[in-house]
Formats: structure tokens, sequence, C-alpha cells
């Protein structure tokens, strides 16, 4: 088994979920994660070591999202775009749903970073503690304290 099969192995996980946070889309995100990979193996020779590999491939991921959403942005806008259309049940279900989270979002980008970063990792890529100590270079403590005070200031309602 090559080093690349091994990292892709140990990592895959952290970046998909990574990418799921950012996304908000399973299937964007599998893509997204294959891209990453594909694109480590080219500039792996570029990894200087300074930090974990997982936070390299996360910033390799990051990097691609920018690409993707400016992509989709150049995109003309009569197209529908399969990945963002609702897939639940009743209208009344889907406004429901559509609404509650609306309101968690608006809540969550109102919170001060890194809080904001902590909560959506957990939320969105439902990443461990560790992973998302890992991603921001953090403890694992630190952010689950970070969670439980973003989880507080939301239950308050209180944002910035």
């Amino acid at each position: 088994m090559s080093d690349m099969e091994i990292i892709y192995q140990q990592h895959a996980q952290t970046v998909f979920k990574y990418l799921l946070s950012l996304t908000n889309n399973a299937d964007t995100a599998e893509e997204l994660t294959q891209e990453t990979f594909y694109r480590a193996i080219y500039s792996i020779g570029n990894y200087d070591g300074s930090c974990k590999i997982s936070v390299w491939l996360c910033q390799i991921a990051k990097h691609i999202w920018y690409q993707e959403l400016k992509r989709r942005e150049q995109k003309p806008s009569n197209e529908l775009d399969e990945d963002i259309l609702p897939k639940v049940g009743s209208p009344e279900d889907e406004y429901m749903a559509s609404q509650s989270k609306i309101s968690l979002y608006r809540s969550l980008h109102n919170l001060e970073e890194p809080m904001r970063s902590v909560m959506l990792l957990r939320l969105s890529g439902e990443l461990s503690y560790k992973e998302i100590g890992e991603i921001l270079e953090k403890s694992e403590n630190w952010a689950r304290v970070t969670y439980y005070r973003g989880k507080q200031k939301l239950l308050k309602g209180g944002t910035k």
C-alpha cells in the first residue's frame, strides 16, 4: 500500500466532514473530497510538515470549495442547481424546516470567530471535538469549551 493510500484511509473521513460542514451537501462534499486528494497527490512535494497532514488537506479542501463557489457564481442564473433544491416531504414540512434552518444559520452567522467555525464544524460537519481542534490548530478541550459557550450564547439569544 502506498503512502498516499494510507493518508487517504486515515484522513478522508475528516476531509469529508469538513467539506460537508462547508457545503451542507453530502454529494458535493464527496466530490470535493476526491478532488482534494487528487490535488494532494500532485502537490505532496509542497507539504513541508509545518502542520498536521489533516490540516494541510483541509486547507486544500477549503481552497477547492472557494473555487467551486466562484464557478457557481459564474453559472447562468436560469440554470437549476440540483444539489441546492430541497429534498423533503410536504410543502408545509419544507417551509418549517427551511425557516428553522434559516433562523439557526442566521444566529450562527452572527457569532464571533472562532466560535462560529467551531459551531458550524460540529453541527454541519458532525466533526468530533478532537477533529475540530486539529483543523483549527487548538486543543480538543478548547473546541469542546468553545462549542459549549457558543451553544449557551445561542440558547440565550445572544450574538456578537
